[in-house]
């Protein structure tokens, strides 16, 4: 009877799948249960924590490792590394260090990396965008308009106005540069947006630049690229205020 409970036990506190595990692994690394440079847990005492097989350990282990976050070595065993090291612009990754953002300075950083890349973008598709790139980030505008007062919706038509923006550039280095930071642009768009009530002026800076590379004007397209970063610096302050940062 107390073998049937003790298994009853370690059923209830099984995560249900592995992906489950990965995460609750990758979250205590996070929040420095497990700091950087140092081993973690052995496997059978990772079992032990996290209520799973060996085989779901070893999965999520290496899941955890091809995105940075563990190495392991034969004989040592694995070890945390640096946070540097991290893939910091991997999706599951940027959930896990979700409630830590604050000490990453993510947001910040991927507001600089759009300074660098979306006004010379802008520019590029005012002269080089088809007919059907323009069609696309007029939609996505359409979109971002309709839904100002829905956060979700409209995060993922912004998403996708920058997404094809950087693609009608016609530049195969931003072209790349969108599929790697796709994630971390949603995570920081998405945390903006929430952060504020007013989407308005979002919607016409963006309106204008759509109309802008239909009169193939870089220097207005530019312009309104510039003002779209300066109205996220607003966001990101409110943003960076909702997840109690301080400046």
């Amino acid at each position: 009877m107390e073998t049937i409970e003790r298994q009853d036990a370690a059923e209830k506190r099984r995560p249900r799948v592995g992906r489950n595990v990965t995460a609750a692994i990758a979250q205590d690394i996070c929040a420095d249960r497990y700091p950087s440079g140092t081993p973690l847990p052995r496997e059978n005492d990772l079992c032990e924590l996290y209520g799973v097989s060996r085989t779901v350990i070893r999965e999520s282990l290496k899941v955890l490792e091809s995105k940075g976050l563990v190495r392991g070595k034969p004989r040592v065993g694995t070890t945390v590394c640096d946070r540097d090291d991290w893939n910091i612009l991997d999706a599951d990754v940027l959930e896990w260090i979700g409630p830590y953002i604050k000490d990453f300075d993510l947001l910040g950083c991927i507001l600089e990396a759009r300074r660098t890349i979306e006004p010379a973008a802008a520019e590029y598709a005012a002269e080089r965008a088809s007919a059907q790139e323009i069609a696309d980030l007029d939609k996505a505008w359409r979109q971002m308009r309709d839904s100002a007062r829905d956060p979700e919706s409209f995060t993922e038509a912004d998403v996708m106005f920058h997404t094809v923006l950087l693609t009608a550039s016609h530049n195969q280095v931003f072209r790349r540069l969108s599929s790697a930071i796709h994630a971390a642009l949603k995570y920081a768009l998405h945390a903006s947006n929430i952060a504020v009530e007013n989407r308005e002026d979002a919607v016409i800076v963006h309106g204008q630049l759509v109309e802008a590379l239909r009169m193939r004007d870089k220097a207005g397209a530019r312009e309104c690229a510039n003002r779209m970063l300066d109205l996220a610096v607003r966001d990101l302050a409110a943003a960076e205020k909702a997840i109690g940062r301080t400046k």
